[in-house]
This record gives C-alpha cells, structure tokens and sequence, in this order.
C-alpha cells in the first residue's frame, strides 16, 4: 500500500509535467472506485492546475473552481505519460493536458478515489487529520501529552491519524526499531524522553524513503514507472524469522491493529 513517502514521490514526479499546464480534457473509463468518482471532476476541463499538494496520502490538484482529490488505495500509481499512449488495464482516470501530456490513475483494486473538492471548502476526509510528520507541528512534548493515559500499543498510536498522518506500518516498524520501542508498549507508559527519540527517528526515516524513492513491495511505482529501493535499507519489516541487523536474535511477527508487526525482543523495550 502506498504510504506517505511513495505519495510524496509521486507529487514530485508528477508536478513538474503538469505544473501550470491546461488540462484540455477528463477521462473517467470507471468511475467505480473506493467512492464513486463524480461528474464535478470534469470541472477542470480548460483551467490551469497551479499547484499539486499533498495532505497525508492525499493528493490535491488545485485550480482556480476547485481541487481534485486523488488517493492511491492499496496498489495505485500515478503515471505521465504521451497522450498518445494506449491506456494500461485498471486506468481508471484520466487527465490530458495542453502540452500533450497525460495524468492516469491505475488502480487494480479501485480502493483508491478521485473526488471534488470546492473552493474554501475542506472535504470531510481532510478535516480531521493531524498534523504533517515532517513539519515543525509534529514534535515529542504534543504527542507525549496526546499519549499520556492512552492504553493502545504505541505502534498504533503513531499510526492514528488524528495523531499524525502518513506514518504508515512500514514506516511504524522501522522507526519503533530504530528508537528502541516495543510496538506493544503501551503509548501512555513511553516517557517524555523516549518520545524525543522516536519523533526524529519517524521524521528521518520518512525523509530517507523520500529521498529513495519511496518503498517498493508490489504495486507501487514511481510516476516514470521505476521502482522505489527503501526496500533494500528495511531493517525488521518483511524479516520475521531473519536475524536482528544489530544483536542477530531471531526477528518476531505479531498483528497490531490487523497490521503485521515485526520487532526484535532483544533490542525493543
């Protein structure tokens, strides 16, 4: 499933190509997905997308009537591509534009959206979420104090949206490595000081798979179509059974949340 880092790749890949630029027509082949994909896309027929911005696993195509609202579900991508080429199967949307370029939203499973969303308004998926986790509104002491008599695994905890966004199970796993932090531990009883550790650890590693292009497990590929390589720098996700990068004590599986969670027993308190 596409996370915050392989969304914010797909921002940047896409941006340059569309920046500016006149979407000259919309294309809906199915308009089946997640929630159904409404007539009010077409709006941006002849207006000029001026900005590109993420919010969480968001992406928003901004224009002067409104914005368009794009979510990868679990196994979607966005591609640039000539106009010209055919389309691929499970391109659902798409979106042409006047330097003959076109925007399409693949999603083999139509978990993924596109929705509408009118000036000045905030869609009802947006309004709720907390803060960015690489800004300066993410830091140790708010999410200690949102912790304090919370009895929820941490590792959940950290993936709570209204708690911070983006900060998907790939990423929850790694970082509660790297910090030393047991994903069961209770959130309330991880101390002021272990949370200043953790929230740079989460900040890093989501910069890190930035700059890698993102994590690529199955579906996901960059807007150019090549493949993310944080894979290759994940330390305990996908390595139950292996041993621990740091004492070689045999890696462990639990779920959390329905989510499959790996840790080492050893290094995490």
């Amino acid at each position: 499933m596409p996370e915050l880092p392989e969304v914010e790749v797909s921002r940047m890949g896409i941006t340059p190509h569309i920046k500016n630029q006149v979407v000259t027509k919309v294309n809906i082949y199915n308009a089946s997905m997640r929630w159904p994909v409404p007539d009010d896309v077409y709006q941006l027929e002849g207006l000029t997308v001026t900005s590109i911005e993420r919010r969480a696993k968001y992406l928003l195509l901004h224009c002067e009537l409104g914005s368009t609202i794009l979510h990868l579900g679990m196994s979607g991508n966005l591609r640039v591509v000539d106009k010209s080429e055919p389309l691929k199967k499970h391109d659902h949307v798409e979106f042409v534009f006047g330097n003959n370029k076109a925007l399409r939203l693949n999603d083999p499973r139509r978990f993924g959206c596109c929705l509408w969303q009118e000036p000045g308004e905030v869609h009802k998926l947006l309004s709720k979420l907390g803060p960015e986790p690489l800004t300066d509104d993410f830091f140790a002491k708010r999410v200690y104090e949102q912790s304090r008599n919370k009895k929820v695994p941490v590792k959940q905890f950290i993936m709570d949206n209204a708690v911070v966004v983006g900060v998907g199970n790939i990423y929850a796993n790694e970082s509660l490595f790297k910090a030393g932090i047991h994903p069961k531990r209770e959130a309330g009883k991880v101390s002021l000081k272990r949370y200043q550790v953790l929230i740079p650890i989460i900040k890093d590693t989501l910069a890190a798979a930035i700059t890698q292009g993102g994590t690529t497990l199955k579906d996901f590929a960059q807007s150019d179509g090549k493949p993310g390589y944080f894979a290759q720098e994940l330390l305990v996700y996908g390595r139950k059974g292996k041993p621990c990068l740091t004492c070689d004590n045999e890696l462990e599986e639990i779920r959390l949340g329905q989510r499959s969670t790996v840790f080492c027993s050893n290094c995490q308190k």
